[in-house]
């Protein structure tokens, strides 16, 4: 595994991409947890088998890609299936954000994990050498999800209310960086921390 290995997390519309866009242009290696979900239940993958197994073909289109609207309307109308489905994609998406890592040729790697305070932690990812969280006001996050994805008021408090607290996530964190909308501030951090990290060796046994 690239010796130093870093999660990066933030709530929704935090800045996250940014700052993951930043690192990346500096040459780290980035395991990003969205492109993995999509990897691991793709047209012949053992995830989407084993979705099938559970879910059956109808959340299946015509061409054998996941019907994502069909699984979502089920996993949202069930807590049991949504936690079915999560048995089976997280450990897959873990092993594949552990694997980029391991075979990063950067100094350091930064698993993007979006939810990582709600899938578990530092428990679930005990390779994590260090956590940075990627944080901004909820008042700023709600103005960003109104303008950025064109959401309704009501529609972006819902999805800031749906994950994790921004105290939950804090907790955390070895760093943070504060995404406020002053880009020089970040720009700054970031190398700053870029500096820190390649700086460090693995806590890992």
């Amino acid at each position: 595994m690239s010796q130093f290995v870093i999660g990066l997390t933030g709530g929704v519309a935090a800045g996250k991409t940014e700052v993951t866009r930043r690192f990346e242009a500096l040459g780290i290696t980035i395991a990003d947890a969205d492109v993995a979900a999509r990897a691991v239940v793709a047209a012949g993958s053992d995830g989407l088998a084993r979705i099938v197994a559970h879910f059956g073909s109808g959340i299946l289109l015509a061409d054998g890609q996941l019907d994502r609207a069909a699984l979502r309307e089920r996993i949202f109308s069930s807590a049991q299936e949504r936690q079915a489905l999560e048995a089976i994609t997280h450990p897959a998406i873990r092993e594949l954000l552990r694997q980029t890592c391991e075979q990063a040729g950067s100094p350091y790697a930064i698993a993007a994990i979006p939810l990582l305070a709600e899938a578990g932690g530092r428990q679930q990812y005990p390779w994590l050498d260090r956590i940075l969280v990627v944080d901004a006001p909820v008042a700023v996050q709600h103005a960003r999800l109104m303008q950025r994805d064109g959401t309704t008021a009501d529609l972006a408090d819902r999805m800031i209310a749906a994950q994790a607290s921004r105290e939950e996530r804090l907790a955390l964190a070895d760093d943070v960086v504060v995404n406020d909308g002053h880009p020089d501030h970040l720009q700054a951090e970031v190398e700053r921390l870029d500096a820190l990290y390649r700086s460090r060796p693995s806590s890992r046994p």
